[in-house]
């Protein structure tokens, strides 16, 4: 039987494949997308990756030449890189994996789960395979189990989520990179003979220099409407790596998994060790249609409520910082009511009594509310918001501890840090343990009592964490310090898991000090992330466009904010490509640009479905021009939003129409330019009149875009 770990919360109906009468294949497959493997020789192989063929029974015809492992292994005949590798309890470090069985999960009408049972035939060693098959959304999750009856542990060294093969003449491979603030940035690059590896060595926050993202083609660079393309990303919160490598035979193998780094892992006999899921589409329609599949897929399945509505705020930190009280923060509710949002989040300082948090030196640990700037508590202020109409949010940063507290002092065996040697600080802070249970307690109980101590409730959460590991020891784990990493990660998800258990559509917010933990490891239990603390609107244009490939915009928060010299339109403009957000100084606003960004809030809740729920077209990469351009449209066709900007101008740029993608070209759709300033009338030719969508498309709309940072939004209407 198949576990039922990955059942989720699906009804199952079991249909077990014994024998394989007719066939060794094994097809795993979409509408649109076929993963196949064949049983050669007691051994499982990979045999097709790539567009899925009418007749299923074609793949017969396929030749099992140069067939590679579907799930490669170290010590015996394997010359490459190795999906798995271990050390038997005897000191043996050869793997053999042998085909037991297979067996099939019909969860629903759209999705199936396949499990393949794989046996070392010398040693009590079973692996499973699992690929779970989204058939409309053209997405594979694939993932293992490893477990064994061995006298003793055995040592995992390698324990990579899935091995699969692409042949092709090239490979290009996309990948996305960065650091604080200039997080998800765009590099492509042919791969030659040899390994790459992409990696993160940084424990908590392991999206920061890399994204555990990638997009590969085949044969020629892919275009954003053309081109085969895989496009793969891990669901881990931790250490990761990709590994590709061309072979002799110009063969691309990938392996993506956990990164084994200082991870030797001893796995006791009748345990089980689950890797995280990889999760892939593959199409021959190039990026765009590869982004749309794992939209429509995260929405459903990859965060949290991802087709319920999100709540726009006002944040206080970029108004306050530290520096605030209660008047302050009230008088901020009344801003947040003025401009129309549905929130006020509360931001960093508002805890900590012996060690108040005035700045980023003490308090973290102590989550009570600071008496001297709120003497009358968090609940008090929740209540202030709830009789303006608005909800009120808090932020929290409950994995980490400054030792200016009363935590630190109190619990020194929770705390990651090397004994005999000096404590190494980022940000005046150290990580909690979370390998430890009476720590992960410790960290639900604070979510747990901000929740239950403050009627009528507090309505949001922002979870941040604003270091990585260094000098990393458990105390907890005493002499098995390699299961750090992993265990850790592991009781993080434990956390996540009982606050949705006891909350279950409590919204909240993954931050970690920008995008420094955006994965889909963490994203079920969330409904939306922070992409960066830079929210320069130039510098955001490109790191939401990098975000773009992978995360819908439901997820993707977008804050206004004082950064930049710009106008507060192309800021709004930035923003309302996500989830909109303000972290500004309202009160230092202009009285017409107030009255702005009122009208732009009501603009936005009316496009705004069509943004969260629509199908993403990028069509002018800020990568590729001085401009950038992308579109939503609605599912049934009939409505569309299109956001232009223009980074800056160029001598003699022409202004050229952008060209629209996505319509139905047979509608008719009235354009017009919406997110005007009062009194302001729309440059575009086009805006007010009726287009078909095969004009719309072909010929396109002309941008008014003149100076600088400057943007224009329009709305397609069917007519």
């Amino acid at each position: 039987m198949l576990k039922k770990v990955a059942l989720g919360i699906f009804a199952v109906l079991l249909v077990q494949i014994s024998s394989f009468a007719q066939s060794n294949d094994i097809i795993i497959r979409t509408r649109h997308v076929a993963l196949v493997l064949r049983v050669e020789k007691d051994h499982l192989r990979q045999l097709y990756l790539g567009k899925a063929l009418e007749d299923d029974k074609e793949y017969e015809k396929i030749s099992s030449d140069n067939n590679k492992p579907a799930y490669s292994t170290f010590g015996t005949d394997n010359l490459f890189s190795a999906a798995i590798r271990v050390v038997h309890a005897d000191g043996n470090p050869s793997l053999d994996l042998q085909f037991v069985k297979q067996e099939n999960e019909k969860i629903n009408d759209s999705i199936t789960l396949t499990g393949i049972d794989l046996k070392d035939p010398a040693y009590p060693f079973e692996v499973t395979l699992y690929y779970q098959a989204f058939y409309n959304e053209d997405i594979i999750e694939t993932w293992t189990t490893i477990r064994h009856q061995e006298p003793a542990s055995v040592t995992l060294y390698n324990f990579a989520s899935a091995s699969l093969y692409l042949n092709a003449k090239d490979y290009y491979l996309t990948q996305f990179h960065g650091d604080w603030a200039k997080e998800m940035q765009m590099e492509q690059n042919k791969l030659s003979s040899g390994i790459k590896i992409i990696d993160s060595k940084l424990g908590v926050r392991a999206d920061e220099f890399n994204s555990p993202c990638f997009m590969l083609s085949t044969g020629k660079p892919a275009g954003e409407n053309s081109g085969n393309v895989l496009a793969g990303t891990l669901a881990w919160t931790g250490n990761f790596r990709l590994l590709f490598e061309v072979d002799n035979a110009n063969q691309l193998h990938i392996i993506p998994g956990m990164n084994p780094y200082a991870s030797e892992f001893p796995l006791k006999p009748d345990t089980t060790f689950t890797t995280p899921k990889f999760i892939f589409t593959y199409t021959n329609k190039g990026q765009g249609q590869a982004t749309r599949n794992i939209d429509r897929w995260a929405r459903s399945f990859g965060i949290l409520d991802g087709y319920k509505p999100r709540l726009t705020l006002l944040n206080n930190w970029e108004t306050t910082y530290f520096d605030f009280n209660e008047s302050k923060l009230i008088h901020l509710f009344d801003q947040a009511k003025e401009i129309g949002v549905d929130m006020f989040l509360l931001d960093d300082g508002w805890f900590g009594n012996k060690y108040p948090r005035n700045n980023d030196h003490a308090g973290l640990g102590d989550w009570q509310a600071n008496r001297e700037k709120l003497p009358h508590g968090i609940g008090y202020l929740v209540r202030q918001a709830n009789n303006r109409g608005i909800k009120f949010g808090i932020w929290i940063e409950p994995e980490m501890v400054n030792p200016e507290s009363e935590l630190y002092h109190k619990h020194p065996d929770w705390i990651l840090r090397l004994p005999d040697r000096p404590e190494n600080y980022q940000r005046h802070q150290l990580v909690l343990d979370l390998s430890n249970p009476a720590v992960q307690d410790f960290v639900f109980g604070v979510i747990d009592s901000l929740k239950t101590d403050y009627p009528p409730g507090i309505a949001y959460f922002k979870w941040d964490c604003n270091r990585t590991f260094t000098d990393a020891y458990s105390p907890y784990l005493g002499k098995n310090q390699s299961a750090l990493y992993i265990d850790y990660v592991e009781g993080l998800y434990k956390v996540f898991k009982r606050v949705r258990e006891k909350y279950p559509h409590l919204p909240m917010m993954l931050c970690s000090g920008g995008g420094g933990r955006v994965d889909y490891g963490a994203l079920p239990y969330f409904t939306e992330f922070w992409p960066s603390d830079n929210t320069n609107p130039i510098y955001r244009i490109f790191i939401q466009w990098g975000y773009s490939y992978f995360f819908p915009a439901i997820a993707t928060c977008n804050h206004v904010t004082g950064s930049g010299d710009y106008s507060i339109k192309f800021k709004l403009d930035v923003a309302m490509m996500g989830k909109l957000g303000f972290d500004m100084q309202i009160n230092k606003l202009k009285p017409s640009e107030i009255q702005f960004v009122r009208d732009a809030v009501k603009t936005y809740n009316q496009i705004k479905d069509i943004v969260w729920y629509g199908d993403l077209y990028r069509l002018i990469s800020p990568y590729k021009s001085n401009k950038a351009a992308l579109m939503y449209v609605s599912d049934h066709k009939d409505k569309a939003v299109i956001f232009t900007y223009l980074l800056h101008e160029e001598l003699g740029d022409m202004h050229l129409p952008v060209r629209l993608n996505g319509l139905n070209a047979d509608k008719k759709y009235r354009v017009k330019e919406i997110n005007l300033p009062e009194g302001t009338q729309s440059h575009c030719p086009e805006s007010g009149h009726i287009y078909t969508g095969d004009y719309l498309m072909t010929v396109g709309i002309h941008a008014p875009l003149r100076g600088d940072g400057s943007s224009a939004v329009f709305e397609l209407t069917t007519e």
